[in-house]
């Protein structure tokens, strides 16, 4: 496993990607203390769930919208749903203000 510092993922985020993607992980520091590791997505941690609870965290974030979200947890966006269920995800997050002014035209209407 190599240490990268923060100054370092400047210079040498290539040898990051390389090392992930042939296996191996990667500490990155700031400091001299941990802040993250960089761990390659191996067929183990597929298997195991880890691009559902990543994509589900990325959605909640309003990082990645559904459909991308649902690719980064290779999912159907149906099944994907579910597992946004599972989590207590919302899917419709409506601002209450925006919600208000629907419900004012439908009754108006």
């Amino acid at each position: 496993m190599q240490t990268f510092n923060i100054r370092d993922l400047r210079q040498r985020t290539g040898e990051l990607v390389h090392d992930a993607e042939s296996g191996n992980l990667s500490l990155v520091t700031k400091y001299g203390r941990p802040v993250f590791v960089a761990l390659p997505m191996s067929r183990h941690l597929l298997e195991s769930g880890v691009h559902h609870a990543l994509a589900v965290k990325l959605y909640q974030e309003g990082v990645l919208s559904l459909g991308k979200a649902a690719r980064v947890a290779d999912l159907p966006v149906e099944r994907f749903l579910d597992v946004l269920s599972a989590a207590d995800v919302d899917v419709v997050d409506y601002p209450p203000q925006e919600l208000e002014d629907e419900l004012a035209q439908f009754e108006s209407s």
